[in-house]
């Protein structure tokens, strides 16, 4: 077994990195040792590597180059688009990796990592929030069944997200016109393996959104009330909808005849990130508030209503426990101590299986013509 702090390698300096992984990393040195990053933009590799210490010798522009430096015992990858082509070469020399989600944009690349499951831990953090774990502490110890599952995202630009950090971002601005042709050709690539011709119009709704965001709501609610059984409507709105204005509706039907709304806005100009999952039973109320992910140590709030004799009860607790943190403490475990991972590959792959689904009715709805995984499983 490995012993602390384990050399760590990260592939992806972008926005998540510099706002959420550089300070945290900075301040945990007792976990883990920066040995190595991996870096397409030289100027984000050069500015992002020097804050956090790592020589120029050890700023690599791939994951090969990385790897084959020896300089790293674990990975953390935080690249964007789907991750299953990097997660493949690296566990395939026995490296574990923690990885942002997604995981994977189609069941094929997660079928390419089969026999590699101890080494994979997806990143799926809000499962770590004390909030959140007391959420679930509490509905095993209720009686009551479950009539019905709400989920509500109001997701504003990331500038707005970001703006409390008061500077800019390092920006892969360097890119050449090759490396991005090369870098969205195969994104299209995936997007038509798992939508087949309607990626052309939902493709970037399957990555960015569903799987970039609602992925996680997916994740939190699965240990609470299983994955969706059935996707009975799904929409798209308003009219002319596109990147810069989109409403995402869902809804599903779960275990035990309990439904399942989800509500998904993009709202450009909205004052903050705001993502409230509640869970109603027949004898009260559960509400979890997450706050934006960019901002660390932000509050998770959960409100129990409940009644007390004749009248309503509200109980409210606040979690200032950084959800992020405690995932990594938690991959350290998996790379010294032989733990298995808490959320491995099945949960991507029921992960994809509902975006899938959800992908299936909207191309329905629109009438689109729909192949690749989700035609063949329709």
């Amino acid at each position: 077994m490995l012993r602390a702090p384990v050399r760590l390698g990260i592939v992806g300096l972008g926005a998540v990195a510099q706002l959420v992984y550089e300070p945290i990393l900075s301040r945990r040195r007792d976990l883990f040792h920066i040995a190595g990053v991996a870096e397409l933009s030289a100027t984000v590799r050069d500015t992002v590597g020097e804050r956090l210490c790592v020589p120029p010798a050890h700023r690599h522009d791939s994951v090969a180059e990385l790897l084959d430096a020896g300089e790293v015992e674990a990975l953390l990858v935080l690249s964007s688009g789907s991750h299953g082509a990097v997660v493949d070469t690296v566990t395939a020399e026995g490296i574990p990796a923690l990885v942002e989600k997604p995981l994977a944009w189609t069941h094929e690349e997660l079928d390419r990592l089969a026999g590699r499951e101890r080494l994979i831990q997806v990143g799926y953090m809000k499962r770590f929030d004390p909030a959140y774990q007391r959420l679930a502490g509490l509905l095993a110890e209720a009686a009551a069944p479950i009539r019905a599952v709400e989920v509500t995202v109001l997701h504003p630009s990331d500038a707005r997200q970001i703006a409390f950090r008061g500077g800019e971002l390092a920006r892969a601005t360097d890119l050449s016109s090759a490396t991005s042709s090369d870098l969205e050709a195969q994104s299209s690539a995936l997007r038509e393996k798992a939508l087949g011709d309607a990626a052309g119009t939902l493709g970037w709704v399957y990555s960015e959104v569903l799987l970039g965001s609602l992925i996680h709501d997916l994740a939190v609610l699965r240990p609470l009330v299983g994955d969706p059984l059935r996707i009975s409507w799904a929409r798209l709105w308003p009219d002319h909808w596109g990147p810069d204005r989109l409403s995402v509706g869902c809804d599903a039907d779960l275990a035990d005849d309990v439904q399942l709304s989800i509500r998904w806005h993009y709202l450009p100009d909205y004052p903050r990130y705001r993502e409230t999952v509640r869970i109603h039973t027949e004898e009260g109320s559960y509400t979890l508030v997450f706050p934006s992910p960019y901002v660390l140590h932000a509050p998770t709030e959960l409100t129990v209503t409940t009644a007390a004799g004749e009248y309503p009860e509200a109980r409210r607790s606040l979690s200032h426990v950084e959800a992020f943190e405690a995932q990594l403490e938690s991959f350290h475990a998996v790379v010294t101590g032989g733990r298995a991972p808490t959320i491995g590959i099945d949960e991507a792959r029921a992960d994809i299986t509902t975006c899938q689904r959800i992908a299936s009715d909207l191309a329905s709805n629109l009438m689109l013509p729909l192949g690749g995984e989700a035609g063949n499983a329709a």
